[in-house]
């Protein structure tokens, strides 16, 4: 980037989601994990201090771990069972068990 060039601060708008994101259930999906992982790291920060947890904010913070690594793994799934792999040659070589899947879920026609 040149000197002369400027970036711009995010603002406000530019953070709102778009209708189609709120009425399919993205946009508010997104914005609780985000949530959920603020708080975990809050949790993560005052459990380093001397004052340490509660026993309710230690149950709190499992929780919310648990249901973070929930989110991980369906997102991780989804990435995968979308996933088709090409050799060098341009030949599809995703494996069997994945294109199963995608054909369960309607997404392949083979």
């Amino acid at each position: 980037m040149r000197e002369d060039e400027k970036i711009e601060p995010v603002s406000s708008e530019d953070l709102n989601h778009s209708a189609d994101e709120a009425q399919n259930g993205q946009a508010p999906a997104d914005d609780h994990m985000v949530a959920v992982r603020e708080r975990i790291n809050e949790l993560a920060a005052k459990a380093k201090t001397d004052a340490g947890l509660t026993e309710a904010e230690t149950k709190e913070r499992a929780e919310l771990r648990e249901e973070f690594l929930a989110n991980f793994r369906k997102s991780f799934r989804s990435q995968v069972e979308m996933l088709q792999v090409y050799d060098d040659d341009g030949n599809e070589v995703t494996p069997e068990k994945v294109r199963q899947i995608q054909r369960d879920k309607g997404l392949r026609d083979d």
